[in-house]
């Protein structure tokens, strides 16, 4: 009799044991999981360009660890770069920043925009207290052809830009 008992004892406390492991384990992210946001844009990732007359845009995106991405964006027109910024993706918690450092602006120090809207074809990043822009768009219009753009309002007039590229091969 004792010894059923103990047998019924040991198996009423693994039971409780396997219900508390897997409830905990459903209650913390994976490593996958914790980093989806980011995984969201990983199709940013490569070399892009848009040759034009006017000049050649290229930005060069590269993942960084599990939860930064890194992009270096320049306009060469000849030999000579006219623009250049450099670009972090980062996510921090359950948020994506989109931080930009432009050259011989705002004294190159970076300015943050948050993701406020994802889908498996566009992000949008925000920053409504910054001048110009206040919105920086990527969309997606098949694997190797993407499009940026930026939109805010400039000398009270509502403005944007789009900057549609292709990748490199």
């Amino acid at each position: 009799m004792v010894l059923i008992f103990k047998m019924k004892y040991r198996l009423t406390i693994a039971t409780i044991l396997l219900f508390a492991f897997i409830a905990c384990k459903e209650n913390y992210p994976t490593k996958s999981e914790k980093h989806s946001i980011l995984e969201q844009a990983k199709w940013f990732l490569g070399d892009w360009e848009n040759r034009t007359n006017e000049g050649n845009f290229r930005e060069i995106w590269k993942q960084v660890n599990d939860s930064s991405y890194a992009a270096e964006s320049f306009i060469s027109v000849g030999k000579d770069t006219v623009f250049y910024e450099k670009v972090d993706l980062i996510q921090r918690n359950d948020s994506l920043f989109y931080i930009v450092s432009v050259k011989d602006q705002n004294k190159e120090q970076p300015v943050s925009f948050y993701m406020t809207k994802a889908t498996a074809s566009e992000l949008v990043f925000e920053n409504p207290k910054h001048d110009f822009p206040t919105a920086i768009t990527y969309t997606k219009i098949t694997t190797d052809s993407i499009v940026a753009g930026i939109s805010g309002m400039k000398d009270g007039k509502k403005m944007s830009e789009s900057f549609p590229m292709h990748k490199k091969n």
